[in-house]
């Protein structure tokens, strides 16, 4: 399968401290590394918190610049490239930010957010006003909300329904490409399922390509085809979700994997286990 996305060598390397008699430290987010995303497929990519994850997404879309290395999108070159140059790739690859309540404006409605990157892309002329509307009502029926609550701010939505108007607004311009950037983390644990659900489907409907990053495993078993596994800025182990699963290679993994809570199906059995152990 072809790749849409291509990375090599990358690093993003950030200078801290320096002035006065304080020692300049380079913190290593991105630490060389380099993987490849096949089209139409949900690469997942792990790691705890301060590893490199959201930093790495945001290199790949370019709106954090790498220390070096390449970035290859759909064929083409983009590691160098200037913003204006930019410019002609950006509706091909968009970003769902981690939360819902800091990523929207408050004081646009959010038909006005979900056709923002419309009309930064100048997608529709003047004139062609009603088929944009079109557009934005169908978007919002796509990810489950209804065309009556168009002209309604964020505050006035749940925070599941406030990440729907957030992927609705990364579907608008028709992108090949999207970073899903702890989409779910923010919400609560019945939500996520929703969200999750939805972003499969989407995905098979309109052939999208997702970098879904996240530091729950368990998330990550129910949405990638591949995971990518990261730590302390460089990628440990990749493989398909199955074989991460069922055969994990890094020590780093094996830990993330034996951290994900296992649900009680016996409850009964369980107390019988608990007075037995007190009695002993």
């Amino acid at each position: 399968m072809e790749n849409i996305v291509e990375v090599k060598n990358l690093k993003k390397y950030f200078t801290i401290g320096g002035g006065g008699f304080r020692k300049k430290y380079s913190i290593k987010a991105v630490d060389n590394i380099s993987f490849n995303i096949k089209k139409k497929e949900i690469l997942g990519l792990v790691g705890e918190s301060g590893c490199g994850k959201t930093t790495c997404g945001k290199i790949i879309l370019r709106i954090i610049d790498p220390s070096s290395g390449k970035i290859v999108f759909n064929g083409h070159n983009i590691t160098s490239l200037s913003q204006k140059e930019m410019s002609r790739f950006r509706k091909q690859m968009m970003i769902i930010y981690q939360d819902p309540f800091g990523s929207l404006d408050p004081r646009m409605k959010i038909g006005s957010t979900i056709a923002e990157p419309m009309e930064v892309h100048r997608m529709f002329s003047k004139k062609e006003k009603e088929q944009k509307e079109n557009r934005i009502m169908e978007l919002m029926e796509k990810v489950g909300l209804t065309p009556d609550q168009i002209n309604r701010y964020p505050h006035e939505f749940s925070g599941g329904q406030r990440q729907r108007i957030g992927i609705a607004r990364a579907l608008a311009t028709n992108p090949k490409f999207i970073v899903a950037d702890e989409p779910v983390s923010a919400l609560d644990v019945s939500i996520q399922a929703q969200i999750i659900n939805l972003l499969k489907n989407l995905q098979k409907e309109f052939g999208l390509t997702l970098l879904f990053i996240t530091h729950d495993l368990s998330v990550i078993k129910h949405i990638s085809d591949r995971v990518a596994v990261m730590y302390t800025g460089q990628i440990v182990e990749m493989a398909s979700r199955n074989e991460l699963f069922k055969n994990p290679l890094h020590p780093y993994t094996k830990t993330l994997i034996a951290s994900i809570p296992i649900p009680i199906q016996d409850v009964g059995s369980v107390k019988k286990d608990v007075l037995s152990l007190n009695q002993n």
